[in-house]
């Protein structure tokens, strides 16, 4: 699945996050993976909204083992990551902050629900966030049995 997110359009944001945990349920995907992959995808639909120049896009593959998502745009890039990783820091522009958005948490959500997660960012190119969310037959992650 393949989303086009546009840049600002708070009035549509969640709509393909919500529309890829329902999918990803349809498929037989256990409620805890789904929640899980829908919060990274939320969080990285919101982050295509807020923070990108022309929008992007949001995909999903659904494998037997795991959900990998991808989320890529072609905006100003992100100057320093490891700041951008610090909970509650934000760069979102005062409108966004204005309806309730650029908490600081997005990146750090989307670490927290994946099992694997990398970003790559160049000023002026872009961003791609690459996560994996494993599935797990008893509903339990990695990191409750004490994986990374």
């Amino acid at each position: 699945m393949t989303f086009h997110i546009r840049a600002g359009d708070v009035e549509h944001g969640g709509s393909a996050s919500a529309q890829i945990k329902n999918e990803l349920m349809k498929a037989g995907v256990d409620e805890l993976t789904a929640r899980r992959a829908g919060i990274v995808a939320f969080e990285g639909e919101m982050n295509l909204i807020v923070y990108s120049a022309d929008g992007g896009t949001l995909s999903v593959e659904v494998e037997r083992d795991a959900i990998l998502i991808e989320v890529h745009d072609t905006g100003p890039g992100i100057e320093d990551i490891d700041l951008a990783m610090t909970p509650g820091y934000s760069t979102a522009p005062e409108w966004a902050t204005d309806l309730g958005f650029g908490a600081g948490m997005g990146l750090v959500n989307m670490q927290a629900n994946s099992d694997t997660f990398e970003i790559e960012s160049k000023l002026g190119e872009g961003t791609t966030i690459r996560c994996r969310v494993d599935r797990w037959a008893s509903g339990r992650t990695s990191r409750e049995e004490g994986g990374s």
